[in-house]
């Protein structure tokens, strides 16, 4: 699946206009859990910030399969759901 982030986005340093909690799972909340517990807000900052142009998604299901930390250590993802349903609430969504 690609990414639904468009490439001058990605460039540029664009700041969130507004933010709410995750309401119930979905993918794009898997993935934004996924950004969040390697200390990005979403993709568009992971992508400013390590001057990447692509993510790692596992093409299965879309989720995100690699992450580099801000300390330059690896996150690695399961193919599966991983976002557990008590931690929802706790996922930021950011609105452009």
């Amino acid at each position: 699946k690609k990414s639904e982030v468009p490439e001058v986005m990605a460039k540029s340093d664009i700041k969130p206009k507004s933010v709410h909690h995750a309401q119930k799972w979905s993918d794009d909340v898997e993935n934004l859990y996924r950004f969040q517990q390697a200390g990005y807000r979403d993709e568009v900052e992971y992508k400013q910030v390590k001057q990447v142009d692509t993510v790692e998604y596992w093409p299965e299901t879309g989720f995100v399969k690699k992450l580099q930390r801000r300390d330059n250590t690896f996150y690695y993802y399961d193919k599966q759901r991983e976002c557990e349903d008590e931690e929802v609430h706790k996922v930021k969504v950011y609105v452009y």
